[in-house]
């Protein structure tokens, strides 16, 4: 099979192994290289028809709660995952589409072996408690969630596969699957939605022009692909790289060891480039805040989008940093770039997972794909409630900015709007070298807005300093999405934490789970 049958067989496992991150009830990006051509396949969810700017506003006009709005129906964006995955399948499957469900289907109904990781999740979670049919499947009698190393079977999972199986992306958005998504949207008891069965089928994937831009590091020149908007994550990147390669970042070496921190793997950045690098980053969130959206809504800064990538305008950007810590960024303006539209107010963002694939006939992709907060909207959707299992909805419709315009009343770009795609961090990568336009790499991760930064990492390290794609991995995480300094917890020397902070850096140690793959 082809790169894109094994992402479609991992997909349909995932949903049933790692239901908290991604499945057939969320949406996904895929960045495909067929050995001459990189195309970007959309399947990003869309919010329905009857969705309008006010979704997430109380009856007082004011943003609702973040978890208010997650938690029901009214968060579910119509599912565009199998879709896009049956369009590529169409261009690039070797194998019938039936083959690939198998995997998936004989898992579910012998069943898989619960992980430490869903495990330790389920045991922290408690709105997925109040969907009866998510109870009934992640909990045992006593309401514990079940041990790790348990077979868990999940029956209807199977009896949905199979149907998709048969008739394709068909089965999944119209039927008694596409029924029972509705009902169990439009008849959420505390928080309905405005799903309908006309959404569901007239969801349609699109095939856009991949961002991509020149990245010079190490006297190579490198061509890096990503996803354009709706997705952010090219756009961030590119931007990040193409600042730092205008400071004194570019001849930073590594750090040596962190000095044996508990849970340190190996060297760790310096604080002088973590400086560099988080500044960087604030610029680039600036931008991201203001410009990006779905690009069938929101014109592009200057006409298009890679205006924001242009070196002029980064080496600009790369000038506003100096020795003290800016806390906050405000945007640029590339090119002639006027805008009429106010800045997104920061939300959390969450979820996720991410495949990395290359095939024996040279085809390579990258696919991150998602529902979004850990385990979704907490809506299991069942054809047969009598049997077990089901599988999740996405809460993407939360990737939008609850608020839609600011004081002055101007809008944002990334309100809700019918049938809009909410904007994303999804950064699926493929890196190539420019001379030869040989594949060097396909990257990315999980992670909310800070996949961008997990990306940039393992681009980084692998790029810049030379690193295995492993090495660059292991490196300790570390981000800013225009606030505070973030640095995962016991991986830094006190001595690059005091450093940072004599900068005027807000540093915050919190956990940063990655789950990158390259």
């Amino acid at each position: 099979g082809s790169a894109v049958d094994a992402a479609i067989a991992v997909q349909m496992v995932l949903t049933l192994v790692e239901p908290q991150s991604s499945g057939i009830g969320g949406g996904a990006f895929l960045l495909h290289f067929n050995g001459k051509d990189v195309e970007a396949f959309d399947g990003r969810e869309t919010a329905p028809a009857a969705a309008d700017e006010k979704l997430f506003l109380n009856a007082d006009g004011k943003p609702m709660p973040f978890m208010d709005a997650v938690l029901g129906g009214r968060s579910v964006g119509v599912p565009g995952t199998v879709r896009m995955l049956e369009m590529a399948h169409r261009q690039y499957g070797r194998l019938p589409w039936a083959t690939l469900f198998q995997p998936a289907i004989a898992l579910a109904e012998g069943g898989f072996k619960v992980s430490a990781r869903l495990h330790t999740l389920l045991q922290a979670e408690k709105p997925l408690k109040q969907d009866a049919q998510a109870a009934a499947y992640f909990y045992d009698a006593a309401g514990e969630p079940w041990p790790v190393g348990h077979t868990l079977q999940n029956p209807e999972l199977a009896a949905v596969l199979r149907t998709i199986a048969a008739q394709g992306a068909k089965g999944l958005l119209e039927g008694a699957v596409a029924q029972a998504m509705v009902d169990k949207v439009q008849k959420h008891p505390g928080n309905p939605g405005q799903l309908t069965l006309t959404d569901l089928a007239g969801y349609r994937p699109q095939k856009r022009e991949p961002i991509c831009h020149d990245y010079r590091a190490q006297a190579r020149d490198y061509r890096i692909c990503g996803m354009p908007p709706p997705s952010s994550g090219a756009l961030a990147i590119g931007q990040i790289l193409g600042m730092l390669n205008h400071t004194a970042a570019a001849t930073l070496p590594l750090a040596s060891s962190p000095g044996g921190m508990p849970g340190s793997i190996g060297p760790a950045p310096s604080a002088e480039w973590l400086h560099l690098y988080t500044e960087a980053s604030r610029l680039a969130f600036a931008d991201r805040a203001l410009y990006l959206g779905d690009p069938d809504f929101v014109r592009a800064p200057g006409g298009r989008w890679t205006s924001l990538l242009d070196d002029a305008y980064l080496a600009r950007r790369a000038a506003l940093i100096g020795p003290q810590s800016m806390n906050t960024a405000l945007p640029g303006v590339p090119s002639t770039a006027a805008t009429s539209f106010a800045p997104m107010p920061d939300q959390p963002e969450y979820g996720t997972s991410h495949i990395s694939i290359v095939d024996a006939w040279g085809n390579a992709l990258a696919m991150t794909t998602t529902i979004e907060d850990v385990f979704g909207a907490r809506l299991m959707v069942a054809t047969n409630p009598a049997r077990r299992g089901g599988f999740l909805l996405n809460n993407e419709l939360t990737d939008f900015s609850f608020a839609p315009t600011d004081a002055q009343g101007r809008p944002v770009a990334n309100r809700v709007q019918p049938g809009k795609r909410p904007r994303s961090s999804m950064a699926p990568t493929l890196v190539f070298d420019k001379a030869t336009g040989q594949l060097v790499m396909s990257a990315g991760s999980p992670g909310g807005a800070l996949i961008i930064h997990y990306t940039t990492k393992t681009l980084y390290g692998v790029l810049n300093w030379g690193l295995l794609p492993q090495q660059a991995i292991n490196l300790p995480n570390f981000a800013s999405t225009d606030g505070p300094t973030l640095l995962e917890e016991n991986r830094f020397a006190p001595a690059t934490v005091e450093a940072l902070k004599a900068r005027g850096h807000e540093v915050h140690e919190i956990p940063m789970t990655s789950g990158l793959q390259a």
